[in-house]
């Protein structure tokens, strides 16, 4: 994914925005995404003739934008990812409740 964004990026003279550009588009982003999400599930329906979102394309905004930020920042988000998940395993292991396996005893 970022080899892909960075190929994208690469054909513009401007390149990679600032820091505090990517992270004010980044707010952005998620702020259309908290629309469309109170839109279907809050308690603001859209307007007459307002046209509907679609979350999963909402969410590859914010996914692009960390991506690009990622490689502006030289920050290897595969390896970042990694190292996040093995703290949820350790340090979350015991939060809470597991799922029991089908047929086990209750």
């Amino acid at each position: 994914m970022q080899a892909t964004v960075h190929e994208w990026i690469s054909r513009f003279e401007e390149g990679y925005w600032s820091p505090p550009s990517m992270m004010l588009r980044l707010t952005e982003e998620v702020g259309e995404l908290a629309r469309e999400v109170n839109h279907l599930y809050g308690q603001k329906p859209k307007k007459p003739g307002e046209p509907e979102g679609e979350l999963a394309l909402e969410l590859a905004d914010i996914l692009f934008i960390i991506t690009a930020m990622a490689n502006s920042l030289d920050i290897d988000l595969e390896g970042a990812f990694k190292r996040t998940m093995e703290k949820y395993y350790t340090r979350d292991a015991d939060r809470w409740t597991k799922k029991q396996k089908p047929g086990s005893a209750r």
